[in-house]
C-alpha cells in the first residue's frame, strides 16, 4: 500500500471513529436528559397528562434526525471497529461496539414495546402503572451503556492519536 493510500485510510478511519463518537454522544445525551429531567418532570403530572405527553414524545421522536443518530451510532461504531482491526486502539472500539449494541438491544427489547403498549387505548392510570417504572429503569440502563460507549470511543480516539504520534516521531511507547 502506498503512503498516500495509508494516509487516506487513516483519515477515513479517523473520520468514522469521530462520527461514531459524536453520534453516540448525542444519543447518550438524549437518554441522559430523559433520565435527569424529562421523566422526573413528568412524574409530577397527573396520569392523563403523563400518558398524553409520553405518547406525543414517542410520536415526534420518530424522525430522520433522531434516527440518523440512533441508528448511526452503532453502525458507525461497527465500521470503526472493522477499520481498527490490527491496530492498538481496536480493543476500545470493540468494547464500545459491545456496549452500543447492548444499548440498542435494550431499546428494541424493552423501551419500544413499552412505548407501543402506552400507545394503546385504555385507562391512563393503568397505562401509566404498567409503563413508568420499567421504562425509566431501562432508560437508565441504556443511558449508562451509551455513556460507557462514549467513554470507550474517546479512549479509542486518544489511543489512536497516541499511536499515530509515536509512529510519526519514530518513538514507540506502546499504545494505551
Amino acid at each position: 500500500m502506498t503512503t498516500g493510500a495509508m494516509t487516506q485510510n487513516s483519515r477515513s478511519s479517523g473520520f468514522v471513529l469521530g462520527a461514531a463518537t459524536v453520534a453516540t454522544g448525542l444519543i447518550a445525551g438524549a437518554f441522559y436528559v430523559f433520565a435527569c429531567a424529562v421523566m422526573p418532570a413528568l412524574a409530577r403530572s397527573d396520569d392523563r397528562v403523563y400518558v398524553e405527553v409520553m405518547r406525543d414524545i414517542n410520536e415526534v421522536i420518530q424522525n430522520p434526525v433522531f434516527f440518523l443518530g440512533f441508528l448511526g451510532a452503532p453502525l458507525l461504531t461497527a465500521v470503526a471497529a472493522w477499520q481498527a482491526r490490527g491496530r492498538g486502539h481496536r480493543r476500545w472500539v470493540w468494547a464500545a461496539l459491545v456496549a452500543s449494541t447492548l444499548a440498542f438491544l435494550v431499546t428494541v427489547a424493552f423501551n419500544v414495546p413499552l412505548n407501543d403498549a402506552l400507545a394503546r387505548s385504555g385507562d391512563p392510570g393503568a397505562l401509566r402503572e404498567e409503563f413508568e417504572d420499567p421504562w425509566v429503569a431501562w432508560n437508565v440502563v441504556r443511558a449508562v451503556l451509551l455513556t460507557v460507549t462514549l467513554g470507550l470511543l474517546v479512549k479509542a480516539a486518544g489511543s489512536r492519536a497516541a499511536g499515530r504520534n509515536q509512529r510519526s516521531t519514530g518513538g514507540y511507547w506502546g499504545t494505551c
